[in-house]
């Protein structure tokens, strides 16, 4: 196994594995060659998921990927990690620049590109949904997004597993990542295995759209401070849309069963936030 990385990795998710270090990023075309020179096939899975701009999320998200497909032309089979958000690409700066990164490598590569669509990801080392966990460990009043929206969700491990028997396949197709439920979890029961997975019964309380959106419109002005928010309008948008479920005809079916469901896939994950120090017990 091969790996480009802008350092040799140094953590413990690591610790079985002992992988071939290409040092180098997205940027350096010598490194990407070097990463794919006799390779079967190319996994690409990195993106950026927060920028103050569609040109920042353009350099890694469409360049960057272009570049990666450029250095895979003789390599059999790439598998592009995209997002299930680039289903709806006029939601977001975001949403857009996973879509036309697909469309970038698409280009380039022709039938021997594979993209992989995974819904909401969760799991070790991941801060985007640490917040939702800290809330739901210290709030007694959890927040309702939306009462009809549907959210699919996977693993990080199960993300892996799933990619991994993509990239086992014959190349080409579009498919979408998910867990068990193909038909989305309610912001409801979320909140709900959230709360269960740090022990607590708070109550519910529905936050009207219009909030959302007015905070996430507040937070695009701290860009001018030179601050990135997570919670932008534009991720509002993504927040609120209503179907982020996965359709029949767009799921890949994979050979083996996802090891998480959402109660034990939480449980697990709040166990690795409090042993990495990142929430308290």
């Amino acid at each position: 196994m091969r790996i480009l990385a802008r350092r040799d990795p140094i953590d413990a998710l690591w610790r079985d594995a002992s992988p071939e270090v290409v040092v180098g990023d997205l940027g350096d075309r010598a490194a990407l060659a070097r990463l794919c020179a006799g390779a079967d096939v190319v996994i690409h899975g990195a993106g950026l998921v927060k920028a103050p701009s569609r040109a920042a999320f353009d350099v890694v998200n469409v360049t960057g990927a272009r570049q990666v497909a450029e250095a895979a032309e003789t390599v059999p089979h790439t598998v592009l990690v995209s997002s299930l958000t680039a289903r709806e690409p006029h939601l977001s700066h975001y949403s857009a620049s996973k879509r036309a990164g697909e469309a970038a490598m698409a280009e380039v590569l022709g039938d021997r590109l594979t993209i992989a669509r995974p819904c909401a990801i969760y799991g070790p080392g991941d801060r985007e949904l640490l917040p939702v966990f800290q809330a739901a460990a210290a709030s007694p009043v959890l927040p309702l997004l939306s009462p009809s929206g549907r959210v699919a969700m996977i693993h990080v491990e199960d993300a892996a597993r799933q990619t991994a028997a993509l990239a086992e396949r014959a190349p080409g197709g579009v498919f979408a990542l998910c867990d068990a439920r193909p038909e989305g979890y309610s912001w409801r029961e979320l909140m709900a295995a959230a709360a269960r997975a740090c022990d607590r019964t708070p109550r519910f309380a529905p936050v009207p759209a219009a909030l959302i959106r007015a905070i996430g419109i507040t937070n695009d002005f701290t860009v001018l401070l030179g601050k990135t928010p997570m919670l932008s309008s534009a991720k509002a948008r993504e927040l609120l849309h209503p179907d982020w479920a996965v359709s029949p005809e767009e799921r890949f079916e994979p050979t083996h069963p996802t090891i998480h469901d959402l109660d034990g896939g939480f449980s697990a994950t709040v166990a690795w936030y409090r042993s990495a120090g990142w929430m308290k017990h």
